[in-house]
C-alpha cells in the first residue's frame, strides 16, 4: 500500500482509466438488469452492447478490457522513463514482481483460487493475466529496445500471429477462425489440461496480441511525454487512432475482428479506439482544462486494482441488498438494476475515502 502518487502523472490518463474501470464494475450487469426490467428495443439494444458478441464483431463492450491494457501500457515510459536502463537488476525484479502479483490477483478473480478446489482452478483466466503479459513484455522492450526497434516489436507480433492463425494445419490438426476449432484455442486446451477454462477465449497464444494492445498505450505514453505542443499531441492521438481504425476494418476482410481469440485486426481496431478515447479526454482535461466533472473518475482511476479486485471478490449489488431490501416495494421489476446502482455506490464510496486519504493500493 502506497499513500504518495508521483507527480509524473496526467490527469487525463487517470480519468480515462477511471471510465474504463465504471465500464467493467458495474456497466454490463446495471444494463442486463435494466432491460430485463424494462424489456424495450432501445434497454436491449444498451445490453446487447455491453455484452461481447457471440464471434465475429464488436460491441462496445470489448474496448474495455483493451482500453485496460492501453492504459497500462501509456503508464510505463512514465514510470520507467526516469529509470530507463536494461541493466538495473531492481528494476527488472519490480517488473516481475508486479507481473507474479497480477497473475495471483487474476487467480483470486477469475481462476477461483479461493474455492481452494483444484478442479475449479483456471491458469490463465482473467483481464489481470492478460495485462501481467503485456506489461511484461512492454516494459522488457522499452528498456532494452531502440524507439523503431519498439515499433518493430509491435509489427512483429501482430504479422506473427496473423500468419499463425492464418496457417490451416498445425500438429496434424486443421484450423479454422472458428469457435473451438482454431490454434489459440488448441494450444490452450493442450497445455492447460484440465485447467483450462472451457471458454472460446484463447490466453497463451493470444499473449502476442496482449503485448501488442500494451506497446500501443506504451506507443500513446511516448507521445505525451514528447515536447510538442499539447494540442499537436492530442491532434496527432486522434490521427493515429483513425488510422488504426482504418487499417483494422481493411485488415478485417482478410483477417476478421475477433476479440475472444484476440485477432491481430482486433488489437488495430481496439487500439485505434483507445488512441482516439486518449485523445478526447486528454484535449478536453489538459489541453482546455475542463476538469471539474472528471473527479469522479479520478477517483476510481488512481484506484483501479482496488476499484477491480474488490468489484470482482465482493458482490456489492448483494450487499446493497441486505441494506435497501424495503425499496423492492417501491422499485419493482427494477430493484435488481436499481441495487446495482446502490452497490456501485458502496464501492465508489469506498474509492473516495481512500482517496481523500491518499491511500492508493498499488502492485
Amino acid at each position: 500500500m502506497d499513500k504518495s502518487i508521483l507527480n509524473n502523472r496526467l490527469l487525463s490518463v487517470d480519468v480515462l482509466r477511471g471510465f474504463d474501470l465504471l465500464m467493467i464494475i458495474v456497466a454490463d450487469r446495471f444494463f442486463y438488469n435494466l432491460n430485463v426490467a424494462a424489456k424495450t428495443d432501445f434497454t436491449k439494444t444498451l445490453a446487447d452492447q455491453f455484452e461481447h458478441p457471440e464471434w465475429l464483431g464488436f460491441h462496445i463492450y470489448d474496448v474495455i478490457m483493451p482500453l485496460f491494457l492501453f492504459v497500462v501500457g501509456v503508464v510505463v515510459p512514465f514510470s520507467l522513463g526516469k529509470r530507463n536502463s536494461g541493466s538495473d537488476r531492481s528494476l527488472y525484479v519490480h517488473i516481475f514482481r508486479r507481473f507474479v502479483i497480477l497473475f495471483i490477483l487474476g487467480w483470486i478473480v477469475q481462476g477461483n483460487l479461493l474455492f481452494l478446489d483444484s478442479t475449479k482452478f483456471h491458469i490463465f483466466s482473467n483481464t489481470l493475466q492478460a495485462i501481467a503479459v503485456g506489461y511484461l513484455f512492454s516494459c522488457f522492450a522499452y528498456l532494452n529496445l531502440s524507439k523503431k526497434g519498439r515499433y518493430m516489436f509491435f509489427i512483429f507480433c501482430l504479422v506473427l500471429y496473423a500468419v499463425l492463425l492464418a496457417v490451416p494445419n498445425f500438429f496434424g490438426h486443421h484450423f479454422e477462425l472458428l469457435p473451438n476449432k482454431n490454434l489459440p484455442i488448441y494450444i490452450d486446451q493442450q497445455v492447460f489440461g484440465h485447467f483450462y477454462d472451457q471458454t472460446q477465449y484463447s490466453w497463451l497464444l493470444t499473449g502476442l496480441g496482449f503485448t501488442a494492445t500494451t506497446l500501443s498505450g506504451l506507443f500513446a505514453g511516448e507521445l505525451l511525454l514528447s515536447s510538442l505542443p499539447r494540442p499537436k499531441i492530442a491532434l496527432y492521438l486522434a490521427l493515429v487512432g483513425v488510422i488504426a481504425f482504418s487499417l483494422s476494418l481493411i485488415i478485417g476482410i482478410w483477417h476478421p475482428i475477433i476479440k475472444k481469440i484476440w485477432t491481430s485486426s482486433f488489437v488495430l481496431f481496439s487500439s485505434g479506439i483507445s488512441f482516439v478515447l486518449l485523445a478526447l479526454f486528454y484535449w478536453i482535461i489538459d489541453v482546455k482544462g475542463y476538469t471539474k466533472w472528471a473527479y469522479p473518475f479520478r477517483v476510481i482511476g488512481v484506484n483501479a486494482i482496488a476499484a477491480y479486485v474488490g468489484s470482482h471478490v465482493l458482490n456489492f449489488s448483494l450487499i446493497a441488498k441486505q441494506l435497501v431490501f424495503g425499496f423492492e416495494q417501491f422499485t419493482g421489476a427494477y430493484y435488481d438494476a436499481f441495487c446495482d446502482l446502490i452497490g456501485f455506490g458502496i464501492l465508489y464510496f469506498i474509492l473516495w475515502y481512500m482517496h481523500k486519504n491518499k491511500t492508493y493500493i498499488k502492485v
